[in-house]
């Protein structure tokens, strides 16, 4: 059966470029970003892991941990990890998951097989601290992903996660939300004393409320 959001994240053991990792200990009680790419010593792919490396600090400050992981062994990982650092003017910093027996890729449904039956194609998986998934987007592999989006959708997540209200369409972390529609105006000025502005009875937006 097809993982939904909400399941738990399936644990796995796996062998990483950083050594061995059993998945939710790894995690720890932050959040996780595990992100598939369909092949290692290729070009688009190069570019994404050299985006990540690049964006640490940002993960780290949002109690994050970021893990790729392909079907190639840790000797390939290991081989190409040179050209992303050379290509891309970054240091790896992450770990990168060898799965070539495809273990963790078919737990997680990361092969696709109207694209082919042995590649994974870029998928992406939010988990919160609870394990279990929260986000999950998948894009063709002739489509690079943009890691700022992925920062955003952790944004939206955790602010999400701890206030009972939504980010409306293209937000970023400091514009105004949208206080759930449960919430009845008189319990909303005890939780959003900041104030609101009512578009509609169902579309109320307030300043986002841990700033």
């Amino acid at each position: 059966m097809a993982l939904q959001l909400g399941d738990e994240a399936p644990d796995f053991t796996a062998e990483t470029t950083e050594g061995t990792i059993h998945f939710h200990e790894w995690l720890g009680d932050g959040w996780g970003v595990l992100f598939s790419h369909p092949k290692d010593f290729t070009p688009v792919c190069t570019t994404e892991l050299g985006a990540t490396a690049k964006l640490k600090d940002e993960f780290a400050r949002r109690n994050a941990k970021v893990v790729a992981i392909s079907v190639d062994s840790v000797e390939s990982h290991k081989g190409w990890i040179p050209d992303i650092e050379e290509t891309q003017g970054t240091s790896m910093n992450f770990p990168i998951i060898a799965d070539p027996d495809k273990t963790v890729a078919n737990l997680y449904g990361m092969i696709h097989p109207n694209a082919s039956d042995t590649v994974t194609v870029r998928s992406v998986f939010w988990i919160g601290p609870d394990k279990k998934v929260k986000a999950m987007l998948t894009y063709p592999q002739s489509t690079g992903r943009n890691f700022q989006e992925i920062l955003r959708v952790l944004d939206s997540l955790q602010l999400t996660s701890k206030f009972q209200v939504s980010t409306p369409a293209d937000w970023t972390s400091g514009g105004d939300v949208i206080i759930a529609p449960a919430i009845d105006d008189a319990a909303a000025k005890e939780k959003f004393p900041k104030g609101w502005e009512t578009k509609r009875p169902y579309l109320r937006l307030t300043p986002q409320p841990d700033l």
